[in-house]
C-alpha cells in the first residue's frame, strides 16, 4: 500500500541528503520519515471514519442505552466495544467513567469501558495496521475488547460497589438517570465540516507523541543490535511476559507514543505477544491513572482493578506469543 512512499523516503535519505542506506543514521532516519507520514496519514483516515461513527452514535445515547438494558451478559460486550470506538487515553477516560456510575450503569459494565478504551482506539489501529498489518491489528483489536468484556464481567461479579469513594456514592445517590436525547436534525453534509475538523484535531493533538515515539523508535532501529533484545526478552524467557508488564505500568503513552517503541522491539527480535503486554500496560496502566481514579475508588479498589487488568495482560501476552 505504501511502496511509493518507500520509495520517495528512500530518495530523500539516500539520493538527496545522501546518507549511505548501511549506516545507523540512514536507517534511522529513513524510518522516522516513512512512518511518520505512514501513521499520520491513516491516522486520519482512520479518526474520520470512527468521527461519522461518533456523529450518529453520540456518548449521551449510548449511556442511557446501556442503563436501560439488560442484554444477558452482553452489555459488557457492548461497553467494551464502545470502548474500543472512542479515542480516549487512560486519563481521559476517567470523567466519563465517573458518568457512567452517575448513571447507574453497574460497575462491572463501567470497568469493561475503562479498561477497553485506552487499550483500542482509531489511533491504536491506524498505527497498528500501518505497522503489523491487518491480521494481526484484527487480532489485537479483538482481544482488547475481549480484555474488557472479561475483566468487566469478573469485576462486576466482586460485587465492589462499596468500595466507591464517599462522594461518588453520594453523587450515585442524588444523580437522577438522565433518560432524554435531542436527535440533531442535520444531514451528513452539514456534519461533515465538524467531522473533518475533529479529525484533524485529534492528529494535531496526538502528532507530538507520535514524532516522538517515532523519533525513539528511529534511535532504537538504527543503533541498538539486533541481539540486545533477543537475549534478555526472549521468547525462551518464560517470566519476559509479566517482566515488560511490571517495567511499562510505572510509564505514562497513549498508543501514538508507544506504538512506534513496539514496533521496534519486535524488529529487534522481542515477540510480538511481549511487546503487546508491554504497550497495553503502558496505555491501560498507568500512574496518572491511579491518581485520577482515587477520586472515585478507595486504594484496595484501585489496586484490584489494577491486579485483574494486569493480569488478563500477562495471559493475552502469553497467548499472542502462541497465536501471532
Amino acid at each position: 500500500m505504501f511502496d511509493w512512499l518507500d520509495t520517495l523516503i528512500a530518495w530523500l535519505v539516500y539520493d538527496t541528503i545522501g546518507l549511505d542506506a548501511t549506516t545507523h543514521w540512514g536507517q534511522a532516519l529513513h524510518f522516522f520519515f516513512y512512518d511518520s507520514i505512514k501513521i499520520l496519514i491513516l491516522l486520519f483516515v482512520i479518526t474520520f471514519i470512527m468521527g461519522i461513527v461518533n456523529a450518529y452514535f453520540p456518548i449521551d445515547r449510548i449511556r442511557n442505552f446501556l442503563s436501560r438494558n439488560k442484554l444477558f451478559g452482553g452489555e459488557y460486550l457492548l461497553a467494551s466495544a464502545f470502548g474500543a470506538i472512542t479515542p480516549f487515553c487512560s486519563c481521559s477516560s476517567v470523567p466519563l467513567f465517573i458518568g457512567f456510575v452517575k448513571g447507574g450503569i453497574p460497575m462491572g459494565v463501567t470497568f469493561a469501558f475503562l479498561i477497553t478504551s485506552p487499550l483500542v482506539n482509531e489511533v491504536a489501529i491506524a498505527i497498528f495496521i500501518g505497522m503489523f498489518g491487518l491480521k494481526t491489528t484484527l487480532i489485537y483489536a479483538t482481544s482488547g475488547i475481549l480484555l474488557g468484556t472479561i475483566g468487566g464481567y469478573v469485576l462486576g461479579k466482586l460485587k465492589l460497589e462499596h468500595l466507591l469513594t464517599p462522594w461518588v456514592q453520594g453523587v450515585i445517590q442524588q444523580a437522577e438517570v438522565e433518560g432524554s436525547y435531542e436527535e440533531e436534525k442535520r444531514t451528513f453534509a452539514q456534519r461533515l465540516p465538524g467531522i473533518t475538523q475533529e479529525a484533524l484535531g485529534i492528529v494535531k493533538s496526538v502528532l507530538l507523541y507520535v514524532l516522538i515515539g517515532i523519533g525513539i523508535g528511529a534511535l532504537m532501529h538504527g543503533f541498538i543490535p539486533t541481539g540486545f533484545f533477543e537475549e534478555h526478552i526472549s521468547k525462551e524467557n518464560p517470566l519476559a511476559v509479566p517482566l515488560a508488564v511490571i517495567l511499562g505500568i510505572p510509564m505514562y503513552a497513549n498508543a501514538a507514543g508507544v506504538l512506534p517503541v513496539v514496533q521496534v522491539l519486535v524488529q529487534k527480535g522481542v515477540p510480538l505477544g511481549t511487546a503487546i503486554a508491554f504497550m497495553m500496560a503502558v496505555i491501560g496502566l498507568s500512574l496518572p491513572e491511579a491518581t485520577l481514579l482515587k477520586k472515585v475508588m478507595t486504594w484496595k479498589l484501585i489496586a484490584i482493578f489494577f491486579g485483574t487488568v494486569t493480569f488478563f495482560i500477562i495471559l493475552s501476552g502469553y497467548l499472542f506469543n502462541i497465536i501471532l
